[in-house]
């Protein structure tokens, strides 16, 4: 089947950048962007009471932008960040991304006062924006496309790893504070700038002193056209996204209804039209409409919506039942989730095989279908103990991971090689988008004092989504 845009001319796979021994050293590289990134966004959780304690007793709805403003910016910028790592080189990027990542942290971890804390977020969420689909646009291309599913299911496991590690690493360093959360990045980013530097092959060509003045318009022959970002479109997408994130995630706190929820969901019935209508009008817009004619690539960020309505809303909802229901200790509730990115860095690293196996659609689907069992399992074992009641599920949620994820986030490969890093940013933003969504459901699902049965509810509502997500997969061709 041919996965070129509509209208567009089809294009070859990307050739492989890097020799046999070099290119896992790539995707080393790449994947500490994901992980890092990915970890922080979880990491900070279960510091709330240790910052509600350094900041002079600050209020809870303050500590809790210190994740928001994250949550939010990371959102915002993701689509815009990949449009611009496609256009002015992913390498370079990567590592500006990578320098102000550290720099970041380093700010977070000195900050004197919540506010500059917020602000030292916002910037290190800026940064974990460039380098999360940079990360994969730099891996894919280094590789064949027959290895793609195993590259993707490292990567996987990787963000995994991430989201897992999150609240346990962050646990084991609140030991010796909270400001360690933050300064463990240091010398995690100093070791990936020196490996990016030696290892990442430029994906742009320079262009000489004296172009070829053969060619039409003066460039290098055969070198790629600088296409101007689309200001407009960026800021009416960042508007967009960020106004949406922060409705989804402040909005149980803000209350229904209330001045802040009625004039973000009133912003949303402006901006939505006017971005519609810049995308579709521009000469050049920030996210070409077309990526969406593009079917394998379309219901790929279906199925990844659709998924992680459930996903996130799984990992809270038990996060909330060992804490407010058992009474487990935060510690001892983030190692009992451990069991769920486990089960996926065990089984992700074989994804390949299984997608050479059995192909792309059947595994996607078999992900949905996993995910669903998995929450059917916490609603029907309420009450049974954890190694009956949460255990199974909890290792099929895992499994689901490595099951749907690889060949849904490698259809960004099915787009023309110049657009991997935005199709990555596209489908990222909307795992984004859609776990706010899922945790914000949840969030009202479960109301204020949450008994057994508001639980069963809300994994019934997240099976039906994985069974939703498998169903879109079925159209799903990447085989």
């Amino acid at each position: 089947m041919n996965t070129s845009l509509a209208g567009a001319p089809a294009v070859p796979a990307p050739p492989e950048t890097a020799s046999p021994g070099r290119r896992w050293w790539v995707l080393g590289v790449a994947s500490v962007a994901q992980f890092l990134a990915i970890l922080d966004l979880f990491a900070v959780n279960i510091a709330f009471p240790a910052l509600r304690d350094g900041f002079g007793g600050a209020s809870l709805a303050d500590v809790s932008w210190v994740l928001n403003a994250y949550t939010i910016v990371l959102a915002a910028l993701l689509v815009p960040a990949g449009r611009i790592a496609d256009d002015a080189g992913r390498r370079r990027v990567f590592l500006i991304g990578m320098a102000l990542f550290g720099a970041a942290s380093v700010a977070c971890a000195a900050a004197p006062t919540l506010g500059l804390l917020i602000a030292a977020r916002v910037v290190q969420a800026a940064a974990g924006a460039l380098l999360i689909p940079t990360s994969l646009g730099l891996a894919l291309p280094a590789f064949p496309r027959r290895e793609h599913p195993t590259v993707m299911g490292i990567w996987t496991a990787v963000a995994a790893a991430g989201a897992g590690c999150g609240p346990v690493l962050g646990g084991l360093l609140l030991l010796a504070g909270w400001r360690w959360i933050f300064l463990i990045n240091l010398p995690v980013t100093l070791a990936a700038l020196a490996l990016g530097r030696r290892l990442l092959t430029p994906d742009h060509p320079t262009t000489p002193e004296r172009p070829d003045p053969t060619t039409p318009d003066g460039r290098e022959r055969g070198a790629p056209e600088r296409r101007p970002l689309d200001l407009q479109g960026a800021a009416l997408l960042l508007a967009t996204a960020g106004t949406l994130t922060a409705l989804l995630t402040q909005g149980t706190g803000w209350g229904y209804p209330s001045v802040p929820t009625i004039f973000s969901a009133a912003l949303l019935t402006v901006l939505v039209p006017l971005l519609a209508a810049r995308l579709m009008r521009a000469r050049d817009p920030i996210i070409d409409p077309a990526l969406f004619r593009n079917r394998t690539f379309a219901i790929a960020v279906t199925g990844v919506w659709l998924y992680y309505l459930a996903f996130a809303a799984g990992l809270l909802s038990t996060t909330l039942y060992f804490t407010q229901v058992l009474h487990w200790s935060a510690v001892t509730a983030a190692l009992a989730l451990a069991p769920v990115p486990l089960a996926c860095m065990t089984l992700s690293p074989f994804s390949g095989r299984v997608v050479a196996r059995i192909g792309g659609r059947v595994s996607a689907v078999l992900g949905g279908l996993t995910l669903a069992v998995g929450a059917a399992w916490w609603a029907t074992g309420i009450g049974a103990g954890y190694a009956l009641g949460y255990l199974p599920g909890a290792i099929l949620f895992g499994a689901s991971t490595a099951l749907l994820q690889p060949p849904l986030f490698g259809a960004s490969t099915a787009l023309p090689g110049d657009q991997i890093s935005l199709g990555s940013a596209v489908l990222m933003t909307t795992r984004q988008i859609a776990s706010a969504l899922g945790v914000a459901v949840l969030t009202f699902v479960l109301g204020t004092r949450p008994l057994d049965a508001d639980y069963r509810l809300g994994w019934t509502l997240m099976a039906a989504a994985g069974i939703a997500a498998a169903a879109a997969c079925l159209a799903f061709r990447r085989d």
